[in-house]
């Protein structure tokens, strides 16, 4: 039996794994080794392993990373400590292949511990542009670290090839985050008004922001203008916790101040696959710098605001409308966003991400392909 290990760090990142993890436990010829790591293990940021669990998948190992210390110091130091976790972890689980999603600092860590070890690596969702962020070189790092790559659309299936990498290696297999949507059963307005205590409609916003990497010395302005102009807006809004990046702790402070002062402002550290769409498929518009509204919004034909430099060179859809940390920029952006005008506008979009058969087709890949000299020897090609 061939086994496949999976490192997981964030919420977000899990939601985009959890049917290829579901397809694998299924499947006679694979064994599914679960690693979580990262915010998963973190009380501040919703101790979502719980919900891994919840969803009945089992863990095999637990690598607690996060230190309370901000600094630029802190996450070379939580890479290191996970390095040397993995080490460990993957000559006890002996894996045949290891999986990967996205461009984080964990799973960055996690792949340089493979490639050293010989354990082959597949990579999903490469070849995407963020330029606004460190993502992008941890993102091209892994590419070039990686076997196997199964980026979700057609262009970044090229970006990897332009990189270098063979062309049978690269399976342009579509967004999981397409899937997602696809396969999931949405709770209504009555039955998330029932968890959430909050009823979604078309003019609630849906608010994610997260630290843009790269301009950590700009964060507290960005924060503060978005707050103000959320506050200006004065709108129902639904806010998630941003991710365990360098200046996430000065995001959380602030929205949680700002939750506290306005009776119209419900937040959570983390909403889950299932609410989280759900609560995006009823709202009127989704807020902030978040890959989830580049990927899965347009699916759902719903106005997306995508605030700063965060996703800056993905593919955008129709849907989106661009703008700058400004607080007037924002306001103006979000009443566009709510206007039946551009509703209209968002209800025509099309996905540039695929029609979500994703899952099904790593897993193809993972039980099939040979794990011999071509694989693990890479070659630069350009073509």
């Amino acid at each position: 039996m061939r086994k496949i290990a999976v490192v997981t760090g964030t919420r977000a990142e899990y939601g985009l794994l959890k049917n290829t993890l579901s397809r694998i436990k299924k499947n006679r010829n694979l064994e599914l080794q679960l690693i979580v790591t990262g915010a998963h293990l973190s009380e501040d940021f919703g101790h979502t392993i719980d919900e891994i669990l919840e969803d009945g998948f089992v863990v095999d190992e637990k690598l607690p990373i996060l230190m309370s210390a901000e600094g630029k110091g802190s996450i070379p130091k939580e890479m290191g400590l996970l390095m040397i976790q993995l080490s460990q972890t993957f000559e006890r689980l002996k894996p045949d292949i290891l999986l990967v999603l996205g461009d984080r600092y964990e799973i960055f860590a996690a792949v340089s511990t493979a490639m050293t070890m010989n354990i082959p690596i597949a990579h999903i969702s490469g070849g995407e542009v963020t330029e606004g962020a460190i993502d992008e070189q941890i993102r091209h790092a892994i590419t070039k670290m990686s076997n196997i790559h199964f980026p979700g659309a057609k262009v970044y299936a090229q970006n990897i090839i332009s990189m270098g990498e063979e062309r049978w290696r690269v399976l342009n297999i579509g967004d999981p985050g397409i899937e997602n949507i696809r396969l999931t059963n949405f709770l209504s307005m009555e039955e998330l008004k029932k968890q959430l205590n909050v009823e979604v409609d078309r003019q609630t916003l849906l608010i994610t922001y997260h630290p843009v990497t790269l301009e950590r010395h700009m964060l507290e302005y960005q924060v503060e203008n978005l707050i103000k102009a959320l506050n200006i807006t004065n709108k129902k809004m639904i806010i998630t916790y941003p991710n365990a990046d360098n200046g996430g702790d000065f995001i959380i402070k602030k929205i949680e101040e700002f939750a506290k002062k306005n009776s119209n402002v419900y937040l959570f550290k983390n909403l889950g696959i299932l609410k989280y769409l759900s609560v995006m498929k009823l709202c009127g518009s989704v807020i902030g710098n978040s890959s989830s509204a580049l990927v899965e919004a347009p699916y759902l034909k719903i106005p997306v605001v995508n605030i700063g430099n965060r996703q800056k060179g993905r593919l955008m859809a129709d849907n989106i409308i661009g703008c700058t940390n400004e607080c007037e920029d924002i306001i103006k952006a979000i009443n566009k966003s709510l206007s039946s005008e551009f509703r209209e506008k968002a209800e025509k979009v099309k996905s540039l991400y695929g029609e979500g058969n994703t899952s099904e087709e790593i897993v193809k890949v993972l039980e099939n392909i040979e794990i011999n000299d071509k694989l693990l020897k890479k070659k630069l090609v350009w073509s």
